[in-house]
């Protein structure tokens, strides 16, 4: 990881965060138009980065996903490997018609996947998943800590 991407690419990568996969392509948008229909690759890119914010609560572990203008049936949230939790899905592309011209395209479509590696305190057979207002909000509940059991001791005497 580098920050370089955020002087060049426009893309923001945490160096401290253990979870963020962005990797710089010096490549990127390299003979692409940038801003027109056609230029595929970055809207892929762009929309590769679903932001994903990921809090820990005493019962839960909670996973919040902003995927403005998708509806649940797009969207994919599966346990693998029992511990890695992916979500997944596809914004499609607006349909092109010929007569229309086109003046800018930022908004961003095609495939998306994050995957997070859970702790040992998940139960990953009660995960939930919700969607609303192009939020999806995931809850993994947490085995609760086991406390040691006391036993008390009479003192004889």
């Amino acid at each position: 990881m580098s920050l370089i991407p955020s002087i060049f690419g426009g893309r923001r990568t945490n160096v401290f965060d253990p979870f963020s996969l962005d990797v710089w392509d010096p490549f990127e948008g390299f003979m692409t138009p940038s801003g027109l229909a056609n230029a595929p690759a970055k809207d892929v890119a762009a929309f590769t980065n679903a932001k994903v914010d990921w809090r820990e609560t005493p019962e839960a572990h909670v996973f919040k996903a902003d995927l403005p203008g998708l509806k649940k049936e797009e969207v994919k949230v599966e346990v693998e490997d029992g511990n890695i939790l992916q979500i997944s899905g596809e914004r499609s592309s607006e349909n092109e018609e010929k007569s229309d011209k086109w003046h800018r395209v930022e908004r961003s479509s095609g495939k998306f996947m994050r995957r997070f590696r859970l702790p040992e305190n998940a139960k990953v057979e009660e995960v939930k998943a919700c969607m609303e207002n192009g939020v999806l909000s995931v809850t993994v509940p947490k085995v609760p800590e086991r406390k040691p059991e006391v036993k008390s001791i009479d003192i004889s005497g």
